[in-house]
């Protein structure tokens, strides 16, 4: 029986470019994943001349993604992407004292589980397209533990529930006038 989870370990590609404000010296963006890369922090891959001054590109950590046999269906709408993709979640560094703006999160291949980072707006969220071998691992998963489910109408009750009248008070109680009338003054007594 095949296993219920699987994992592996990713290399996340950030390309640092000029700001093109003032108010930002730099743009980040997570342009590439390295499926089974081994530990980094910030390791500078390349470095090349761009409008403006330099880009460069650093490894900059690597990340666990982890699948669940009970996402499948996630997985598969992330491999029949134009072009397949996986997410980069991205977040901005807390420390003043941090020469680089963000810090690497995770990375998914689930596209519900990006929509949802994307939708706290709290994280950035990068969509990179997904290397061949890890394509190839994301669909062996899938096809080993997919399980199309049918679809099933959910029908209506039949019961009937217009004919008893909530809220009007307990039934072993006679009761004489409408409940719900505005209570009257009592009368003086002379």
């Amino acid at each position: 029986m095949a296993e219920k989870t699987t994992e592996m370990q990713v290399g996340v590609v950030i390309r640092r470019t000029p700001g093109v404000t003032r108010w930002a010296a730099w743009s980040w963006r997570a342009v590439a994943v390295l499926p089974g890369a081994g530990p980094a922090d910030w390791h500078e891959m390349r470095r090349e001349a761009c409008a403006g001054g330099e880009a460069v590109e650093f490894h900059a950590a690597t990340c666990r993604v982890e699948m669940h046999r009970a996402e499948t269906e996630a997985y598969r709408v992330a491999i029949s992407d134009t072009p397949p993709s996986c997410w980069v979640i991205l977040r901005p560094s807390e420390d003043p004292a941090d020469p680089h703006d963000v810090t690497v999160f995770g990375v998914t291949v689930s596209p519900f589980e990006a929509q949802d980072y994307a939708d706290s707006g709290e994280e950035i969220v990068e969509r990179v397209p997904m290397p061949a071998a890890m394509l190839a691992w994301v669909a062996d998963f899938v096809g080993s533990h997919h399980v199309d489910e049918p679809f099933v109408k959910r029908q209506r009750d039949k019961k009937r529930i217009d004919l008893t009248e909530d809220g009007k008070g307990d039934s072993r109680i006679r009761q004489v006038a409408d409940v719900y009338r505005a209570p009257r003054k009592p009368e003086r007594l002379h």
